[in-house]
C-alpha cells in the first residue's frame, strides 16, 4: 500500500488526537477511527504487507481521507462513538440489534412518580430499569409493582383535587395520590423507594425495609397492611432465591465476553444486580474477519450503553484490553453514566468464574447461531462441485450481469456467494468504457477482465465458480476474457428463460433438476445478480439526470452537482430538499436560485386552481 493515493494526505495529518474517516469514490464514510496520534495512526495504513484482509478491502475502497483533531483522547473516543452510530460505515463493527427491548420507567422526575412499560428510552431525568429480554417478565414486574407496592399506573395530573380515586384504590392496587387525605408524601415517597430498590434487583437492602413496614404495621393492629407486607416479603425472597448465581458483593455489574471463529462472533451480556444475575443478552456479528475480540468488546461495549443508559458501576470482560482502551471506555462509560465506572478483566475468584460463565454462554449461543448454518452452507457448497462436475466444493461463487437502458449507461454487476450465503459486502458494479451500444457480449468481457486482472494482480482470492447471467454466447465472452489473462477458472452460465445450465465446451445443457440445491443456488446468485445490476445502472441513470438538470443552472459545475447528490442520497432528495437545506448546502443566493429553478412553474400551476 506504499502507492496508496492517500498516502500523501496521511503524511498530512498533525500528531494530534482526533478522529479519521475514510471514504469511497461517492463520499460516503467507510470507516471511522479514533487515534492518540492521527499521523501514527492513519500511516499505519500504508506500507505494511502484513495489514488484516479487512483492512486491506477497506483501503481498495478508500478515495478519500479527512481527520478532525480533538482536544482529548477521551473526546476524539466520545466523537468516534457518534459518528460510528450516525454514519454506520460498513467496515465498521456494529452493534445491529433489530429488537426493541422493552424497559420500565419509574417517572422519578415528577412529584407522584409512575410506573410504565416503554421500549424508549430518554434522557429526561426519569429511572429506566432493563432492559429485559422479552416483555412478559417486564410486566410482570409491573404489575406486581402496581399490586404490592401501590404506585400509580395511570398519566393524570396529581393535584389532589379529584372528588373520588379510581377503582385500582379500591383493589389495593394505588395509594390515590389523586384524592387528598388518602395517602402522604413522605408513605408515597416511601413506596417509590421501594419500587426502585425492587426494580434495581436490590432485594437485600428491600427486605429489612418491608420487614420494618410489616412489623410497625402490626403493632399499630393494622394486620391487613401487616399481611400485605407479610406477602410481599415473601414474593421478594422467592424472586431472589430463584437467581441461579450468587455473587459476593451487593454492586451491580455487567460481564461481558467474546466467542467466534475469525469470520462470525458472538457477544454475550450477563447482567448481575445486587450481586445476582437478572438475565442474559446476546448479539451476533457477520464479517467480523480478523477484528480482535478487545476491539470487538471495547467498540460493542460503547454503542451498547449508547443505546442502553443503564450503566452499571463495573463492567468485566472475559478477553484482555490494552490499557489504554480500558482507560477511555472507563471515561466514556463515566461520561454516560454521571460518574465513575470501572472496567476490570478478573483473573481469579468468584468474578473469574462469572466470566468464565459468560464465555460459556458466548460459546453456547454461538454453536446454536452459526454451526447450523455452517453445516447447511457445507452440504450446498459440495453439491455445487458434483452437480457441476468440479474437483472439490464452491466456497466462493461470483456471478456476474448487465443492465443498459438502449446501449447507454451500460452497468455490470458481480455478485458474491460464500458461506451457503450472499456476500452483500463483496459486491461490485463496473461503470463500462469501452462498449459501445448493445454489446452483451462484450460487456460481459470487459467485466470479468476488469474483475480478475485486479484480483490476479494484487494476489487476492479467485472464485470456485464464475456463473454468467446468460447464454453460450456470454459464456464464451467470459472465457475468452479469462484466457486473455491466462486464467483458467471453472465457468457457467445460467439462462433466464428455459433455467437452462451450459457449461464450457458443452454442447447440451447441463442436465440438473430445477428442485436439486446447486440449481436452486445458481438460480439466487443470478436473480441477485440482474437485480444488483438493474438497481445501480438506474441509480445511473438518475444521477445523470440530475446532474444535466444542475449543470444548467449558472453557478453549479460537476462538482457541486455531485456534491449534492451524495448529501441529499437521490434524485428526489435534491428535488424536496427545502429552500433552507440548499441554501446550507450551497450557500445563501446560490441555494435560493437552484430552489426556484428546480420549483420554477409551481406558483403558476397553484394560481391556476
Amino acid at each position: 500500500m506504499s502507492d496508496h493515493p492517500l498516502l500523501e494526505r496521511a503524511r498530512q495529518a498533525p500528531d494530534s488526537p482526533g478522529v479519521y474517516r475514510f471514504q469511497d469514490r461517492a463520499g460516503k464514510d467507510i470507516y471511522v477511527g479514533k487515534a492518540r496520534s492521527l499521523r501514527r495512526r492513519v500511516l499505519s495504513y500504508f506500507g505494511r504487507s502484513d495489514l488484516p484482509e479487512r483492512t486491506v478491502a477497506m483501503l481498495e475502497r478508500a478515495r478519500r481521507l479527512d481527520y478532525t483533531v480533538t482536544a482529548t483522547e477521551i473526546e476524539a473516543f466520545i466523537l468516534e462513538n457518534t459518528l460510528i452510530k450516525r454514519l454506520r460505515p460498513r467496515f465498521n463493527v456494529l452493534l445491529r440489534d433489530d429488537k426493541t427491548y422493552p424497559y420500565i420507567k419509574l417517572t422519578t422526575g415528577e412529584a407522584w412518580p409512575r410506573v410504565e412499560f416503554t421500549r424508549r428510552v430518554r434522557d429526561d431525568g426519569h429511572s429506566y430499569f432493563g432492559p429485559f429480554m422479552g416483555q412478559h417478565m417486564a410486566r410482570r414486574l409491573m404489575d406486581l409493582a402496581r399490586t404490592h407496592f401501590q404506585v400509580r399506573t395511570c398519566q393524570i395530573e396529581i393535584d389532589g383535587r379529584l372528588p373520588r380515586p379510581c377503582l385500582y384504590y379500591h383493589m389495593k392496587a394505588c395509594l390515590g395520590p389523586c384524592v387528598a387525605g388518602l395517602t402522604t408524601a413522605e408513605d408515597y415517597a416511601a413506596a417509590v423507594e421501594d419500587v426502585r430498590l425492587f426494580l434495581s434487583g436490590r432485594h437485600r437492602e428491600l427486605l429489612p425495609r418491608l420487614e420494618a413496614s410489616m412489623w410497625a404495621a402490626s403493632e399499630r393492629q393494622d394486620y391487613e397492611l401487616a399481611v400485605r407486607y407479610r406477602d410481599l416479603v415473601a414474593i421478594v425472597r422467592r424472586l431472589g432465591e430463584r437467581q441461579d448465581v450468587e455473587q459476593p458483593g451487593r454492586g451491580d455489574a455487567d460481564v461481558f465476553a467474546v466467542h467466534g471463529d475469525g469470520s462470525s462472533a458472538t457477544v454475550c451480556v450477563l447482567p448481575y444486580r445486587g450481586g445476582k444475575l437478572v438475565d442474559k443478552r446476546e448479539f451476533h456479528f457477520e464479517g467480523v474477519g480478523d477484528v480482535a475480540s478487545s476491539e470487538l468488546v471495547v467498540s460493542f461495549a460503547a454503542q451498547y450503553y449508547d443505546a442502553n443508559p443503564a450503566v452499571p458501576a463495573l463492567i468485566e470482560s472475559a478477553q484482555a484490553i490494552e490499557s489504554d482502551d480500558r482507560l477511555l471506555l472507563e471515561a466514556y462509560l463515566g461520561h454516560l453514566r454521571g460518574r465513575a465506572v470501572r472496567v476490570s478483566v478478573p483473573q481469579r475468584g468468584a468474578r473469574a468464574r462469572r466470566v468464565a460463565l459468560a464465555l460459556d454462554n458466548a460459546r453456547a449461543a454461538f454453536e446454536l447461531r452459526f454451526r447450523a448454518a455452517l453445516s447447511q452452507a457445507q452440504h450446498l457448497e459440495r453439491r455445487l462441485g458434483e452437480a457441476l462436475g468440479l474437483p472439490g466444493p464452491v466456497r466462493l461463487l461470483e456471478c456476474f450481469d448487465v443492465s443498459h437502458a438502449s446501449g447507454k449507461q451500460t452497468t455490470a454487476s458481480c455478485v458474491v456467494w460464500r458461506g451457503g450465503r450472499m456476500d452483500r459486502r463483496s459486491y461490485r458494479s463496473f461503470n463500462l468504457r469501452t462498449v459501445a451500444g448493445v454489446d452483451d457480449f462484450a460487456s460481459i468481457a470487459e467485466a470479468v477482465g476488469r474483475r480478475y486482472r485486479r484480483q490476479r494482480d494484487e494476489g487476492r482470492p479467485l472464485p470456485d465458480l464464475v456463473l454468467i447471467d446468460g447464454g453460450v454466447g456470454q459464456l464464451n465472452a467470459a472465457m475468452a476474457a479469462l484466457d486473455e489473462l491466462g486464467l483458467e477458472l471453472p465457468l457457467a452460465a445460467l439462462a433466464k428463460r428455459e433455467e437452462q445450465i451450459w457449461l464450457p465446451e458443452s454442447s447440451e445443457p447441463l442436465a440438473l433438476d430445477r428442485s436439486d440445491p446447486a440449481h436452486l443456488v445458481l438460480r439466487q446468485a443470478r436473480d441477485e445478480a440482474h437485480r444488483f445490476a438493474v438497481s445501480r445502472h438506474q441509480r445511473r441513470r438518475r444521477r445523470t439526470t440530475l446532474s444535466s438538470e444542475l449543470l444548467n443552472v449558472p453557478g453549479i459545475g460537476p462538482g457541486r452537482a455531485t456534491a449534492l447528490l451524495q448529501r441529499f442520497g437521490s434524485v428526489r432528495g435534491v428535488q424536496q430538499a427545502s429552500e433552507e437545506e440548499l441554501q446550507a448546502a450551497l450557500g445563501a443566493r446560490l441555494g435560493r436560485h437552484l430552489w426556484r429553478h428546480l420549483h420554477a412553474g409551481e406558483g403558476d400551476h397553484e394560481s391556476t386552481r
